[in-house]
């Protein structure tokens, strides 16, 4: 029969819309219909699960805070930084204009250090034909990334290049075709202007070209198109450095950059060298401003600027990027004289004011120093600016490139007074954070690098009335942002079995221990209970290595209350990485408030790091290649409905259920169930070649019509993060978990090293199975070596088999039930010999019922061999179970096969052995987990479990166990 496998989503205070007015109702939704079955195992009842939360309401369309780009220009996928000079590649581009239905692309950048610099402009033509709109429905198999332009599948070729005679070059030219590094570009749709920043000078052609390397028609700047005069005289004709340009309405603007002045003509320039008519920052044409900003000595004032470098206008005001200032100035009308003042500052609280990110007078405080009087105040908030690069409206919102920030500000509506602070934030999270680096490690992978949602110093932009394009010159992009209905927030895509969102600290070693350095960790409910917070204790002796404390240190905090472990945190530990992770029980914001410091004995050589005191995120966000999402929002679907049952005959998952589509980087993903705030799916297995993707929904009308698109959201992809199917309910939530073995079972690990002539032996009662080990072997070929010897005697109890993880004999009574418990079994080795066998278990033990559900009225038995369902542990291996494991298709074998990173899961506190965890066969996304629980695990109905892979750990999970031996 069908085992309908599902999940039960929670009702989150966040998942709602920011308001929180929603309400909650109950709505069923079936996750996967699964076949399940085994030659041990009796048929499953069915498990149907109810789904929750649905909130009144919906959002309008619109920008949410750390929105993700809905598509990439310039690489093959959101997380590529090819650098590369082609008809598909950007190299640092920083310009990015449009106008009627072309989009044009400084590939240059003034930042330092940024490459290639290709020193070119490039154009697209019928933008709106080539490139995919927010509300289209791409056909599924198109490509890894169909809204990335530089992927192989589409034919996504710019149409032009100016500055270079072909797609290929990147020189530097001092000539009426070339360029030495065009950083800004600017049309009205017929006119095309170019920033040539290195030549001090701006080209303009009278028509945007359609071939290749076409000469400028106009040149300002310089006497000729062959020549850059030094040194630079100060004129209405001039420029040192322009990184600006602008044409509105029949006039025309420059950011004369190092002169730090903006200049206006009232008319488009119609001959070369024509002189400005106004100038914008500076008395007159002919101030000579010290270009070095180390030595200058301007002041911050409503008429002055400080190096600006971009000016723009709708139309109806003018705005002025004030780089040296952090500061954004607007003018109310167009200026019409010389030095007239702005009215309006950004990014300060008034037009007399500069600091960069300016907090002290931005931003509300958020809290006080030690002395309990000097308040302090954040890095930066939404009202700061870091050295902006770029402003631009569309004629109802202002948004703003604050590069020093690495974020994009967004204004609903155009500021009218100074110090105005914006309403959404493009590139973080929040408008506090500034988390774009380049850095990681293994234990700290950096998932934001040139993620789905990151714009590390953005520069300039465009708006063609439905996209908004930013120039990425960091990552070698042009970033495409679509605000479409805000439905779904940023964390709204989640691991469908974790669900909930874990907060996690590390400890790392990176020194060994002396005899006698003793490690103290204190975990306290939060910051203000410190004092009283628990401590725990470990001191190394002669002989301790690094996994020897980690493991002491574990032992000591799971091991606590008797054997309850600490009420707050759990311990993991992970020797092969010299790590322990600590995980908080309970999730959200009371994880997040825990307060956890460390503490070394004086004089002690062990070194370790504790990654934050007040834990972060373990995020159910981070998800893996293959994983069951759950997509939570408004409104997301009309109706609520699921895909067919999974069978030989229906093998794979529709792309669409109930009118819902789910987009990953432009690619359909398989739907599961759909329901009004909440859509489960699959995410693709290609996901596995990023570290971030864009994720949105598209919902159609019943006669097929568009409905809805969502605006896109980042989801950040690690290549194994797990989650335990559980049901619904406060967390720890109960697992869904099964006796796996009707036989009493059995392990034997075989371990250590090979050395021939070496002998290992299993021991059944008093019945011996002995192997010689020869040069040639391997610690599997040993396991199934002994494997061999124990079958061939058929009147042996106990039947051998190999286990799926690791190397390790399987031992289970030939006859089922409590009659094949008891039976000694032990695993020894010769004298002085490198291979190592041992005995999970004294004797066979806890015969059940294969394949019934682990309840309170029959419950698991301490040392007992369990199953549960996990989804998110990755890609598996080997190369035959890696072929059969497709996205939104029935995993088709071979039964036994491992996930490329190690499963280790933890019980009670106490290591579980992990007897085999991998793909189940007939499923979607879902992997069957193989337990050994420890021995010795005392009787407990809510025993804390978790699996985990790297540094990532599962979601907290519950099941009752009896230890017939313990009271």
């Amino acid at each position: 029969m069908l085992f309908l496998f599902g999940i039960k989503a929670l009702a989150e205070k966040n998942a709602c819309n920011a308001t929180n007015t929603g309400y909650v109702q109950s709505v069923v939704i079936l996750v996967s219909q699964l076949p399940f079955k085994t030659s041990n195992m009796k048929s499953l009842a069915l498990v149907s699960v109810t789904a929750v939360l649905v909130c009144t309401g919906a959002f309008a369309g619109d920008y949410i805070n750390g929105q993700a780009a809905r598509m990439i220009i310039g690489q093959a996928t959101f997380t590529d930084q090819l650098p590369g000079t082609t008809a598909r590649l950007l190299g640092a581009a920083g310009g990015v204009a449009y106008g009627k239905d072309t989009l044009i692309i400084a590939d240059s950048s003034r930042l330092t250090g940024l490459t290639p610099q290709n020193r070119r402009v490039l154009i697209y033509r019928n933008v709106s034909s080539k490139l995919p709109s927010a509300t289209a429905i791409i056909p599924p198999y198109t490509s890894t990334c169909p809204v990335c332009t530089a992927n192989s599948f589409f034919p996504f070729d710019f149409d032009v290049v100016l500055g270079q005679v072909d797609f290929t070059k990147n020189d530097p030219a001092v000539s009426q075709a070339g360029m030495r590094l065009p950083t800004a570009v600017a049309t009205d749709g017929t006119i095309l202007a170019v920033a040539d920043t290195e030549n001090n000078r701006i080209l303009i052609w009278k028509s945007i070209p359609a071939s290749i390397n076409t000469p400028a028609d106009i040149e300002l700047g310089q006497d000729n198109f062959t020549t850059v005069k030094q040194p630079v005289v100060v004129s209405n004709k001039t420029f040192r450095g322009p990184q600006g340009v602008w044409i509105q309405d029949g006039k025309f603007f420059v950011a004369d950059t190092q002169n730090h002045r903006v200049m206006i003509w009232n008319s488009i320039p119609t001959t070369n060298n024509q002189p400005a008519d106004i100038v914008l920052g500076q008395p007159n044409f002919n101030v000579a401003p010290e270009p070095d900003l180390t030595r200058i000595g301007t002041s911050a004032h409503a008429n002055t600027l400080l190096n600006p470098v971009s000016v723009t206008s709708d139309g109806k005001k003018l705005y002025v990027t004030d780089l040296g200032f952090s500061r954004v100035l607007i003018w109310n009308s167009i200026p019409t004289q010389t030095q007239q003042p702005a009215d309006v500052a950004l990014g300060q609280p008034d037009l007399d004011t500069t600091a960069d990110n300016n907090s002290a007078k931005m931003c509300p405080s958020n809290g006080t120093a030690t002395d309990g009087t000097t308040l302090l105040y954040p890095a930066r908030c939404a009202g700061t600016l870091s050295f902006p690069r770029f402003a631009l409206s569309d004629g109802q919102r202002l948004y703003i490139s604050d590069g020093g920030n690495d974020r994009v500000l967004v204004f609903k509506t155009i500021p009218t007074a100074s110090g105005t602070a914006a309403d959404i934030v493009l590139g973080q999270p929040d408008m506090a954070s500034d988390v774009v680096t380049s850095a990681q490690d293994l234990f700290n992978p950096n998932l934001e690098r040139s993620a789905s949602d990151v714009i590390p110093a953005p520069a300039q932009m465009a708006w063609d009335g439905q996209n908004l394009y930013v120039a990425d010159p960091t990552d070698r992009r042009v970033l495409v942002f679509s605000p479409q209905s805000a439905d779904i927030q940023r964390d709204g895509v989640r691991n469908a079995f974790s669900l909930n969102v874990f907060a996690v600290s590390t400890i790392t070693f990176t020194a060994a221990p002396k005899e006698n350095d003793e490690i103290t960790i204190t975990i306290a409910k939060d910051a203000a209970t410190t004092t009283t917070g628990t401590d725990y204790k470990f001191k190394a002796t002669g002989t301790s290595k690094i996994a020897d404390m980690i493991n002491g240190l574990v032992n000591v905090i799971n091991s606590s209350n008797n054997g309850v472990g600490d009420p707050y945190i759990l311990a993991i530990a992970n020797p092969t990485f010299n790590l322990i992770t600590l995980t908080a029980r309970q999730p959200g914001d009371a994880g997040f408030n825990l307060n956890i410091t460390t503490a070394l004995s004086t004089g002690a050589q062990v070194a370790i790091t504790l990654s934050k005191s007040n834990p972060t995120v373990q995020s159910a966000q981070r998800i893996a290649p293959g994983t069951i999402i759950s997509i939570f929002g408004n409104d997301l679907s009309p109706v609520t409905a699921s895909a067919p049952p999974l069978d030989a005959n229906n093998p794979k998952l529709p792309f669409e259920v109930g009118g819902v589509q789910v987009y990953v980087n432009g690619s359909q993903a398989p739907v599961f169930s759909v329901a009004p705030n909440q859509v489960n799916a699959q995410l693709p297995f290609d996901a596995q070649y990023s570290n971030s993707v864009s994720v949105w929904v598209l919902s159609k009308n019943a006669d097929g019509s568009i409905r809805k698109v969502t605006s896109a959201v980042p989801v950040p992809i690690t290549q194994a993060n797990p989650g335990i199917s559980a049901d619904v309910g406060n967390e720890p939530r109960r697992a869904f978990a099964y006796h796996s073995n009707s036989q009493a079972s059995v392990s034997i690990a075989v371990d250590g090293t090979i050395v021939a002539n070496d002998k290992a032996t299993i021991t059944i009662e008093d019945r011996s199975y002995s192997y010689t080990i020869q040069s040639s072997d391997t610690l599997a070929t040993v396991r199934d070596a002994l494997i061999g010897l124990i079958n061939a005697n058929g009147d042996e109890k106990l039947i051998a088999s190999p286990g799926g993880s690791f190397t390790r004999v399987i031992l289970k009574a030939k006859i089922p039930g409590p009659a094949g418990n008891g039976i000694p079994v032990a695993g020894t080795v010769s004298a002085s010999a490198s291979v190592i066998l041992s005995s999970s278990k004294a004797a066979t033990c806890c015969a059940s019922v294969a394949g019934s559900p682990i309840t309170v009225d029959d419950p698991a038995q301490a040392g007992e061999v369990i199953t549960i369902y996990g989804t998110g542990l990755g890609v598996v291996q080997p190369d035959a179970a890696r072929a059969g494991q497709n996205t939104g298709e029935a995993y088709g074998g071979p039964a036994l096969n491992d996930p490329l990173s190690f499963l280790f899961a933890l019980a009670g506190g106490r290591t579980a052995n992990t007897l085999s965890a991998g793909a189940k066969v007939g499923s979607v996304g879902l992997y069957e987990v193989v337990i050994e629980l420890n021995s010795d695990l005392p009787t407990n109905p809510q025993t804390q479990l978790t699996i985990a892979q790297d540094i990532y750990t599962s979601n907290i999970v519950t099941i009752p166990v009896v230890n017939p031996h313990t009271p």
